[in-house]
């Protein structure tokens, strides 16, 4: 066959379906939609491209003017999910009617859309009351210049529930989950944030209270419950309702900060008796006990008996005085392979002469966030996690950072505690190359703390023979480190990490 006579629409339908469908399904709305051109005209109207629209991170007017004028006014029937930014939100929801539309996901999410859209005055209100029955707000509100949580609350968790009158799903998320504002139900009436018809729910509490209050029997319809806590701990002397949750079939709880009161989550755990699905993220800190393989059998799994997936990190932090015995990996990983948990793993971090943590954790490690990682860790890929903390009693050296960089392909964040120099080998400020270093590239780090560490470690990324950080964009530093390092920001191979 003469292959300059063959022209992609000679093609049949079915094949250039699939063609199409291994690109972007905006790409193909963009450009093949429209042109004059009925074969492809009728593909790009297919559902496979036409039922998600994804506007998110994107300031492109000229695509937006596209899809707003020729675009969605034809396929329109066909959308059933759309995820915006608020900045072009009304324009794209009212460039035509979406009889279909039932999912939305907001982007950027501040409190004062609430107040410009989520009103009876809404132009936008019919679509967000009478069809949305799925809702994500990735919320970029800070909890530090809120003011008062209950208000926030108020105004923002308990309004979005009760505006938008359809809701089944209803997940509020932050992209960095440490800085968000909880929903704080704490002196508020027990009617405030309720639904008869609420079945899925992601949200960010205040405190294992406000979990408690939103499992008391206002959303007696939740089958799907994930819930991030601030804080474990708390003096609430409250009687709270312990009546058995029948149809929570889903529950995650996960907290990044420290907590002592850890029976309340067995005792959570046992009104959960036909959970299907468990995930726990979780950071004890204890006078003397570890939790180890058979604690998760004795204090969580007993409780389950129905569970179908266990998604799990579970750090204890102890004192080296309260223990009785030195803690052996091999001994933690055999109580983890006696409850059924063979592809689970587990680290044991000495922190310093008086502490040491003890991590055990199922694989593959989904999560995003890792804390008391030190020299010592399994040879695994954690291909999720974005943020880490490394502590350690002995000295980070080059070759620990190497395989950071291979076993943390997406790292975003990086915080180094660690005052032990490197050691005079690694390190001679007056001469860069009289050491020879593989030098390390971290793809995606842009935020690098390294002001409670020697300033070995801060050589360490700085100077271009042993490490690449081409997205770094934060550093926070002893300025006194940062002018010794570079010499008083001459140095020239601190100058393009500087850059």
């Amino acid at each position: 066959m003469n292959r300059s006579n063959v022209h992609l629409l000679d093609l049949p339908n079915e094949i250039l379906l699939t063609i199409l469908k291994k690109l972007n399904n905006m790409d193909v709305l963009y450009s093949l939609l429209d042109v004059n051109d009925g074969q492809l005209d009728i593909l790009a109207q297919e559902k496979t491209f036409t039922n998600v629209l994804d506007f998110g991170h994107t300031d492109n007017i000229s695509l937006i003017d596209r899809f707003c004028i020729y675009i969605l006014p034809r396929i329109c029937h066909n959308i059933e999910y759309f995820i915006l930014e608020p900045v072009f939100m009304e324009r794209i929801l009212l460039a035509a009617v979406y009889p279909n539309l039932a999912e939305l996901k907001l982007f950027n999410f501040e409190q004062q859309i609430v107040s410009t859209y989520f009103t009876d005055e809404s132009l936008l209100r019919s679509v967000f009351q009478q069809q949305i029955t799925s809702l994500i707000l990735v919320n970029d509100d800070k909890g530090a210049i809120i003011g008062s949580l209950n208000e926030y609350t108020r105004n923002i968790y308990v309004h979005i529930l009760n505006f938008f009158k359809n809701l089944t799903h209803l997940n509020i998320i932050g992209p960095n989950i440490m800085l968000c504002p909880g929903l704080s139900l704490c002196d508020l009436p027990a009617t405030t944030f309720s639904s008869k018809i609420l079945t899925h729910l992601c949200i960010i509490v205040e405190n294992f209270d406000d979990c408690l209050y939103l499992l008391d029997g206002r959303l007696k319809q939740l089958t799907t419950f994930n819930v991030n806590v601030y804080s474990i701990d708390t003096s609430s002397t409250i009687v709270h309702n312990t009546d058995m949750l029948p149809n929570l079939k889903c529950f995650s709880l996960e907290s990044y900060f420290q907590f002592q009161q850890y029976k309340k989550i067995p005792s959570l755990l046992r009104r959960m008796p036909y959970l299907e699905h468990l995930t726990l993220y979780l950071l004890r800190k204890d006078r003397n006990t570890i939790i180890d393989g058979t604690c998760v059998q004795d204090d969580i799994l007993v409780h389950v008996p129905q569970l179908h997936s266990f998604t799990f990190y579970i750090n204890t932090y102890i004192e080296i005085d309260g223990l009785s015995h030195d803690l052996s990996r091999e001994h933690i990983q055999q109580t983890l392979i006696n409850i059924g948990q063979q592809n689970a793993s587990c680290i044991v971090n000495y922190l310093s002469r008086c502490s040491v943590t003890c991590s055990i954790f199922c694989l593959p490690f989904t999560f995003s966030y890792l804390e008391y990682l030190g020299n010592v860790f399994p040879n695994i890929v954690f291909n999720y996690v974005t943020y880490l903390i490394v502590d350690d009693v002995d000295a980070f050296r080059h070759e620990f950072f190497v395989r950071i960089a291979r076993s943390f392909p997406i790292l975003k964040y990086l915080c180094i505690y660690n005052d032990e120099p490197q050691g005079s080998g690694d390190l001679t400020l007056s001469s860069d190359h009289s050491q020879s270093y593989s030098m390390i590239e971290y793809p995606h780090l842009t935020s690098l703390d390294v002001s409670s560490s020697d300033k070995d470690y801060l050589e360490q990324f700085l100077n271009e023979t042993k490490a690449y950080v081409s997205c770094l964009t934060e550093l926070e530093v002893s300025h006194r480190d940062l002018k010794t390092v570079t010499k008083n920001f001459t140095r020239e191979e601190t100058r393009r990490n500087c850059a």
